[in-house]
């Protein structure tokens, strides 16, 4: 699944990661692919897990 980076950098900012979110802003590319291991292994560096990371914006509808 494909993931626009600013959907992440905006779910950090919301969980109050700060922090996390800023990095994740300038690491990530803009379209996050959580089916290869680059990106997988990049999204936990920022304490995300995959499916957690669906499951939140698997109802938002803007996935890609």
């Amino acid at each position: 699944m494909q993931i626009d980076k600013n959907q992440i950098v905006e779910m950090l900012h919301g969980d109050g990661k700060h922090d996390e979110a800023d990095q994740a802003q300038s690491q990530l590319p803009d379209k996050v692919d959580t089916d290869t291991a680059e990106h997988s292994d990049l999204l936990s560096k920022f304490g995300l897990n995959v499916d957690d990371l669906k499951g939140k914006l698997g109802g938002l509808g803007k996935l890609l």
